[in-house]
């Protein structure tokens, strides 16, 4: 196996080898195009044998025609000149494919794809640095499942990929012509190559001055064997450029996840299990980045022993808001939500004065956002309902003989007009009917439209399973995957803009 570090600062000389019996290898540059190739006798290009001698026969020597040799040469240019330029292309059209990549994961991926491709390798296998040091979960190329979670019990202290990732002392790259048969590999490790058949294997890590070790990588070939200077070469400065823009997008994705947390945080962590009534939610949550509201939902517990059901979602910082209002959105549903649990216990059965009241708050407190929502006040005992919308969808009710909306007056969403006032809705449901609440992001993704989602997401819920229908979970499950079906039957419908939420309550 052998090991290179980055040049050295110090003006001692690196030493080959070592009671490891790793060796330095100095990293190969592109050659210069311009630079005649070097003879094999050690002679300089048109340096003839016996030094001068000869030299005034040189163009007119026995089987050497006149122009011959800077023919020779010019030939010889030329083709370094082209196996640079085609090295250069494929750089370019690989580092193209990684500025094309959205998300962490697809960056990822298009890192281990552009490099096998560059280093003719078969399979390959990269870790990211985790906050607090060590590597994340494995992302591989050409393994399965069951392949990395055989590499995963490789121990830290054999590991190629630890040392890749090192604060200190790392190595520049890595090369094992055969994993099998190199006795600096630890035995796990070759043990895992014998019994996964890999042969040569070569590995990079990928930092920068500012963040050090971001990740590190491992390709592995079919046989032994490994790369060649010029691939490795290319390889390298593949790196060099994906670093920052890995660099980058692992920074992205740790606000992604650290957003979400807070964002979910602002929302129920459990549902209550008042007596006479099974809930269940999904929400799929669409990007920070890509949204321009956020939406919640709600299972109130009232002192009556009656519950509060609401679903609602809160956009952006006035007209024209696009996702750059997703954050403030987030907060600002959070702040939503609150007031309304507050006004559900106050004035609970009476939805109309609780989406009034929120109205109000939403003019004086949120004065450039707007709201829909949707608020039922439900009696488990007598299954009985009275629910208000404001610019809401309408509920599905699902029964044992279908499913049909509960029509609620048309109104206009919260904060958009100087007063909102709508009445409220009153109805019985039987034993084993579930009420389905949602958002317009669930709706959309059932159809190009708002009202073609809605009567899909109608008859998805009518044609589930029996078995479907009586459970609210299974339920909402199975209305996220026809809803997740459906959309991508669509053609040209672009990621997620809208949260997909539903909340459903089945009397017992």
């Amino acid at each position: 196996m052998t090991e290179s570090h980055p040049p050295s600062t110090s003006s001692e000389p690196a030493e080959a080898g070592g009671t490891s019996g790793l060796s330095v290898l100095d990293p190969p540059g592109f050659p210069d195009p311009a630079a005649p190739a070097a003879r094999p006798d050690g002679r300089a290009p048109g340096e003839l044998p016996n030094g001068g001698e000869g030299a005034g026969r040189a163009a007119g020597a026995p089987g050497a025609p006149d122009g011959a040799q800077p023919a020779v040469a010019a030939a010889g240019v030329q083709d370094r000149l082209a196996g640079r330029l085609s090295d250069f292309t494929s750089l370019h059209e690989h580092t193209e494919r990684l500025a094309r990549a959205r998300g962490l994961s697809a960056t990822l991926d298009a890192v281990l794809a552009s490099v096998a491709a560059l280093l003719g390798a078969d399979r390959a296998l990269l870790v990211t640095a985790l906050p607090g040091g060590g590597p994340s979960q494995p992302v591989g190329l050409g393994l399965d499942r069951a392949c990395l979670g055989a590499l995963e019990t490789v121990p830290p202290d054999q590991s190629l990929l630890a040392r890749l990732l090192r604060e200190h002392d790392r190595p520049a790259e890595l090369q094992s012509h055969d994993l099998v048969g190199d006795p600096a590999i630890g035995a796990r490790l070759r043990e895992l190559a014998g019994h996964l058949g890999l042969g040569g294997c070569y590995g990079l890590p990928f930092a920068t001055e500012e963040d050090g070790p971001l990740a590190a990588a491992l390709w592995f070939y079919d046989e032994p064997g490994g790369p060649t200077d010029r691939q490795r070469e290319l390889a390298r400065r593949y790196t060099q450029v994906a670093a920052p823009l890995l660099a980058k997008q692992i920074e992205a994705e740790k606000v992604r996840r650290t957003t979400e947390a807070l964002r979910r945080g602002l929302l129920p962590d459990r549902l209550p299990r008042p007596a006479g009534l099974r809930l269940a939610a999904r929400l799929v949550p669409a990007g920070l980045d890509r949204s321009c509201g956020s939406d919640w939902y709600d299972a109130i517990p009232l002192p009556d022993g009656t519950v509060g059901l609401t679903v609602g979602s809160v956009s952006g910082d006035g007209p024209g808001a696009g996702p750059g209002s997703a954050p403030g959105a987030a907060a600002a549903m959070g702040r939503v939500r609150a007031a309304l649990r507050a006004y559900a216990v106050l004035e609970g059965e009476d939805p109309v004065s609780v989406l009034g009241d929120l109205e109000l708050l939403l003019k004086t407190t949120e004065p450039t956002r707007t709201a829909t929502a949707v608020y039922a006040w439900v009696e488990p005992e007598g299954r009985r309902i009275t629910l208000a919308g404001a610019g809401h969808c309408p509920p599905v009710l699902v029964t044992r003989y279908g499913a049909e909306f509960v029509e609620t007056s048309l109104s206009a969403p919260l904060g958009v007009l100087s007063c909102w006032e709508a009445p409220g809705v009153e109805f019985a449901a039987e034993r084993g009917d579930t009420l389905v609440l949602y958002t317009e992001g669930l709706a959309r993704r059932f159809g190009r439209t708002l009202h073609a989602g809605q009567a899909n997401l109608r008859r998805a819920a009518a044609d589930a399973p029996r078995d479907v229908r009586i459970d609210p979970e299974r339920l909402c499950a199975h209305l996220v995957a026809v809803a997740a079906e459906q959309d991508a039957a669509r053609s040209g419908h672009g990621p997620a803009t809208d949260d997909l939420l539903l909340l459903a309550a089945r009397f017992e």
